[in-house]
Formats: structure tokens, C-alpha cells, sequence
């Protein structure tokens, strides 16, 4: 697992997958801290690794301030226009409130964990 700094004290930690890209945000420890073009750090990382789906672990991300989302929908608007996919995982149930409030929840589908983010909708088949 590769860790990304970035301008900011956030940090990426980025993991490969066959066919995923899976980036885990971790926001500095100062949750004031303003988010400075995170959409465009990880568009560089998924530009970098040649891949446009990808899964963003949030289980670190305890709040949800109008600047990340913005960052979120942003990134979320670049991959889409590749025909990639995003989808977040372990946002809290208050980021998820907040998705919700502002209506980005289907835009930006939450999942448990980064299995159930690549596998979308679709349950497990039994074998």
C-alpha cells in the first residue's frame, strides 16, 4: 500500500486491485483543516495507475464539511465522465445523514466495505 502526502497534512493511502483502484482518505488529526483540491490528488493517483473505478475508504473522515463534499462531487463528476465508477466505504452513519441531506447519497453509494463497494448492488452468489 502505497501513502500519497498531500499540499494539506491529508493523506491517501492507495492499494491496487484487479481492475480497483482503492484509496483510503485520511484527514489530518486538525479536523478543521481545510480540504485543499483532494478531488484533484486523487484524480492524479487514478490518472497515474490508468484506472477510473474506484473505492474511497472514509472510515477515518469523521465530518463531512461543505468543502469535502464539493471535493467528493467534483471527483465524483471527473471519473463519471471516463466512464469510471466511485463509490465510497465506511463513511459514519453522520457523514451518511449529511450525504443524505443534500441528496448526493445515490450519487455517492455507500457500501460496508470494499467488497461490497466492488460488488455494487449485486449480492454475493453462493458457490
Amino acid at each position: 500500500m502505497a501513502m500519497v502526502s498531500m499540499v494539506t497534512r491529508w493523506q491517501l493511502n492507495v492499494d491496487r486491485g484487479p481492475g480497483w483502484l482503492f484509496v483510503r482518505v485520511r484527514p489530518p488529526s486538525d479536523s478543521l483543516e481545510v480540504v485543499f483540491d483532494l478531488a484533484g490528488q486523487i484524480w492524479a493517483v487514478l490518472a497515474n495507475h490508468l484506472t477510473y473505478r474506484l473505492v474511497l475508504k472514509m472510515d477515518e473522515v469523521k465530518y463531512m464539511p461543505s468543502a469535502l463534499i464539493g471535493q467528493l462531487v467534483l471527483l465524483q463528476k471527473r471519473v463519471h465522465e471516463h466512464d469510471g465508477v466511485l463509490r465510497l466505504c465506511g463513511l459514519s452513519a453522520r457523514c451518511q445523514q449529511v450525504l443524505r441531506l443534500c441528496r448526493l447519497s445515490d450519487g455517492l453509494p455507500n457500501y460496508e466495505d470494499r467488497v461490497e463497494a466492488v460488488l455494487g448492488h449485486f449480492p454475493s452468489q453462493p458457490r
